[in-house]
């Protein structure tokens, strides 16, 4: 064919109407699979590029979907925006990225920013202190981790998370724990502590826990972390659990400058299993947040266009490596 593709070349070869050729291009989720691979099958062989601006014109909508992160510099925000962007290129949608910076005034901008770039819908993960109670917006807008005003939320189930680090320091034999929580300003920070905390306290009521307060970052992680292993061999925990692998990775620097040995000495686990948690040395145990689950839900969610506050909740998992271990004899019992 010398001439350029149009829709309907691509409906006529795929053996479909010209409605549902645009439904696909446009990522409809209503359309059968069979059809949808039909068309998808004849876009491919006819070389079918879509004319994204004139669609524009006539819909005021594009296929882009803006995606707000409090912080890129984080891993953990940086595989979720990398997840999104597979979930969005698989109903033939681009990701647009911007990071919030943990700014409220700096978030908002961006949502102005994508709202005039005719976006197809926005997934925000909120900044710290992100709260505003109502907001009318004309694309629909999903919460991705951190709850973002009256939106649709899809989140792991934190709390429930925590508790799964709980019980394996517990049945390894820990008697002595700190827990390095994260930013009371975030909810994931302050659901992962209550999970924590609760779990422990059913477990057993007398063990010895301590709990610190920190930044979901390496700096915090460090800073506490050496401010616990200076104290006395008999004060100090015999395991540490952080709300954040940044913070795990941070306690563990601590540990190794001091010279103790990890797990033989101090088993450190964290929260999160960003890539770096299976590279340091020893490797991480850490709760595995399914990222590419969530983000898949939070686009079709958003090209679904349900309207609504509901909160979906997955699970998450423990992953055992190599920070963790039984205390030294002796070091168990209060």
């Amino acid at each position: 064919m010398d001439r350029i593709p149009t829709v309907k070349d691509v409906a006529m070869r795929a053996g479909v109407s010209v409605g549902t050729v645009s439904r696909v291009l446009a990522g409809e989720l209503a359309v059968k699979p069979a059809l949808r691979n039909q068309v998808n099958e004849a876009i491919s062989a006819l070389g079918y590029r879509p004319n994204v601006m004139a669609r524009a014109l006539r819909t005021s909508k594009t296929d882009v979907i803006g995606l707000i992160v409090p912080d890129i510099t984080n891993p953990f925000f940086s595989q979720m925006a990398a997840s999104a962007e597979r979930a969005a290129a698989k109903h033939r949608h681009s990701l647009m990225l911007a990071s919030s910076h943990n700014d409220r005034e700096v978030e908002q901008n961006h949502i102005s920013a994508f709202l005039d770039r005719s976006v197809r819908g926005i997934i925000l993960v909120a900044a710290n202190l992100s709260c505003p109670s109502q907001v009318k917006l004309n694309v629909p807008i999903v919460s991705l981790d951190r709850r973002y005003a009256d939106f649709p939320l899809i989140s792991i189930n934190h709390a429930e998370a925590a508790g799964l680090v709980a019980d394996h320091l517990y049945e390894l034999g820990h008697r002595k724990i700190a827990y390095i929580a994260g930013p009371t300003d975030t909810e994931a920070g302050r659901k992962r502590r209550e999970g924590f905390v609760s779990r422990i306290s059913e477990l057993d009521e007398n063990i010895e826990l301590e709990i610190f307060s920190g930044r979901f970052d390496y700096e915090s992680g460090e800073m506490i972390g050496r401010r616990l292993l200076l104290q006395p061999p008999d004060k100090r925990p015999t395991a540490i659990a952080a709300a954040s692998d940044q913070q795990a990775i941070g306690a563990l620097r601590a540990a190794r400058d001091i010279g103790l040995e990890v797990p033989s000495e101090l088993s450190i686990a964290g929260f999160d299993d960003i890539q770096l948690a299976n590279l340091v040395v020893p490797r991480l145990t850490t709760v595995r947040q399914p990222t590419d689950q969530l983000a898949s839900r939070a686009v079709e969610l958003l090209l679904e266009n349900v309207d609504g506050t509901g909160e979906e909740a997955m699970s998450a998992t423990l992953v055992v490596r190599g920070s963790t271990g039984p205390p030294m004899l002796g070091r168990s019992a209060r």
